[in-house]
């Protein structure tokens, strides 16, 4: 089960809003959805949560690029929501690489048994492996009064009542959920 829910810093506090991500294709889809949140160009939380699992920060200042916490990348990955915050910027990678094979050097003719030379790598965890650890700007918080070491301590069942509650937007976003 899934939770995401956008909190707004306005002059008068912290705003929540419940929000779908069905058409949130990409980053930048989610960064213009932020952004809808709040017309003063101020600061913009994207919280999401797959219960148990995994959770994600993404954080929109105005027309910045957006910044993004995971607390555990492998299990992002396999959700369809986690795969939107996790760019090949935010893993390491050469923008544009493909985890997939490479087309070019399979034999798709079938006249041969020939082992994947590759899967064994990816089943060490090669390369392109993506770590079941933390990944991105864990100092996304630090100005709201969560240092790195605190959000990087957090579990994913309680991250976003915590993060919530040291924001001092707990009841609001409770609202929401």
């Amino acid at each position: 089960m899934y939770f995401a829910a956008l909190l707004a810093r306005t002059e008068d506090g912290w705003e929540a809003s419940d929000t779908e991500l069905d058409n949130v294709e990409t980053l930048s889809d989610l960064a213009d959805l932020a952004r809808e949140a709040s017309p003063e160009e101020d600061t913009v939380l994207v919280l999401i949560e797959q219960e148990d699992a995994w959770f994600g920060v993404v954080r929109i200042d105005g027309e910045d690029d957006p910044r993004i916490y995971v607390s555990d990348a492998a299990a992002a990955q396999r959700s369809a929501y986690g795969e939107l915050l996790l760019t090949d910027e935010l893993l390491g990678r050469e923008p544009g690489s493909d985890d997939g094979p490479d087309l070019d050097s399979l034999d798709l003719d079938g006249t041969e048994d020939g082992d994947d030379e590759d899967e064994d790598e990816d089943e060490e965890g090669g390369a392109d492996a993506v770590p079941h650890s933390p990944v991105g700007d864990s100092e996304i918080l630090d100005d709201l009064g969560i240092s790195d070491k605190e959000l990087r301590a957090l579990s994913a069942e309680d991250a976003l009542g915590s993060i919530a509650e040291a924001l001092g937007a707990a009841e609001v976003l409770e609202t929401v959920r």
